[in-house]
């Protein structure tokens, strides 16, 4: 008997027939001698609907009403999936994220899990049940009810079957695994047998949106045995491990991009001791992400540098360094939007010179210029104009031999909580 956990997105439990697969599919794993437990997100597009609601009545609504809020779409999902799995003829309970035993910090939105308490989903699988869990929430320790912001239901199975030693945790969403980049763009993209946390992680922050960063920062610490499959078909799944073979003669396991970019630059700075902190420390303040950051040249004591942050930060961002120019003169600060950051990412790049030149040798011959790049031991990211960015990605897919026969790709737009 092996213990499963198994967590269902949002679209594949968008209404009744699909809460009826989802029953049978895990009445299915349970008839293969296993124990499961099950964590879901709300249904479709419950969530962005509730926050619509909220919006008519507020522009700025509370956190923690949010928070009351937001759970509710879970708690719909857990009920009716449990009453799908009793139609199925099985015993299932469904638990709310705190009933589960996650407990969290006080940051309502964005909470950090500081604790898992599983006795009660332990005792129902030990009386036979199948174990529904709500995903994406806890509570924290004065007693509030949480969320863990976009991809906490990731971050909720990855955490649940860490807490319990499962011996699998499976994602299931709208594609069948992890491919070497979207499918929507490249249609001969390959579906991966396996990939290492590291890549994955990689990856997940640039962009690839299959799973949340944080679940998998969750899996690899905690050496969580993930498999991510696809909700619609049986087809097997791509592995994410400690370490997963490469293939001969490949050095670039995926190739990701991100849309949500902007550049910030702060023309005219002085070129003085502690500045960069000081912008980036307000920054950091106000709860922003900087990404890249690149300092030009120094003339006449002056400096100029640039970042990026996320394009839905970047009001809030240009606000901040305005707000610091009392005690930071400058001379200029501009903001510039339209742009993407594509990435290659692959463990094989650690051994291998000449990678990233051959990136920028791609991208220039699509007659693209890069504004900005950053690198690490597995990964090259590039900041382009996006007006080219399928071009790119098929051009670098097929520079780094990733393509394969054509392949067809199942689903619409990815989970992303």
């Amino acid at each position: 008997m092996a213990l499963f956990v198994m967590k269902f997105g949002g679209s594949s439990v968008g209404d009744t027939e699909r809460m009826q697969r989802v029953a049978r599919r895990v009445v299915e794993k349970q008839d293969e001698g296993n124990q499961v437990v099950v964590v879901v997100s709300a249904m479709g597009d419950t969530t962005d609907d509730l926050i619509d609601q909220a919006k008519l009545l507020s522009k700025e609504p509370p956190l923690r009403e949010m928070d009351m809020l937001m759970t509710t779409g879970e708690q719909i999902s857990i009920s009716l999936l449990s009453i799908a799995i009793h139609a199925e003829g099985r015993k299932a309970v469904s638990f709310t994220g705190w009933q589960a035993g996650f407990r969290t910090d006080k940051e309502h939105s964005r909470a950090r899990i500081t604790d898992i308490q599983p006795q009660r989903v332990q005792a129902a699988l030990d009386e036979g049940n199948i174990v529904v869990v709500a995903g994406f929430q806890g509570i924290s320790e004065d007693g509030e009810i949480t969320t863990f912001g976009r991809g906490g239901s990731d971050t909720t199975a990855v955490a649940l079957a860490a807490a319990i030693s499962a011996d699998y945790c499976e994602i299931y969403t709208d594609v069948d695994g992890i491919y070497s980049t979207d499918p929507r763009i490249v249609k001969n993209a390959r579906k991966l047998q396996e990939i290492s946390y590291d890549e994955m992680l990689e990856l997940a922050n640039l962009g690839a949106a299959v799973l949340h960063p944080r679940a998998v920062e969750y899996a690899k610490h905690n050496q969580v045995r993930l498999v991510v499959r696809s909700s619609f078909n049986h087809n097997e799944g791509t592995v994410v491990k400690e370490e997963a073979k490469m293939e001969q003669g490949v050095v670039v396991s995926g190739i990701a991009y991100d849309k949500n970019v902007a550049r910030i630059s702060i023309l005219g700075v002085s070129h003085i001791p502690g500045v960069l902190a000081q912008v980036f420390g307000t920054l950091a303040e106000a709860k922003i992400d900087v990404d890249i950051i690149v300092q030009s040249g120094v003339q006449d004591g002056k400096a100029d540098f640039s970042f990026t942050v996320a394009l839905t930060d970047r009001e809030r961002a240009l606000q901040v360094i305005n707000g610091i120019r009392s005690s930071l003169p400058f001379d200029e600060v501009t903001s510039e939007d339209g742009l993407v950051k594509v990435s290659i990412v692959g463990a094989g790049m650690v051994s291998h010179p000449g990678v990233a030149a051959k990136m920028f040798d791609v991208i220039s011959k699509e007659d693209v210029n890069i504004k900005m790049v950053s690198t690490s031991e597995i990964k090259v990211s590039c900041v382009i104009e996006g007006t080219k960015l399928n071009e790119v990605v098929k051009a670098l897919h097929t520079a780094y031999g990733l393509d394969t026969e054509s392949q067809v790709f199942v689903g619409g737009p990815q989970d992303r909580r």
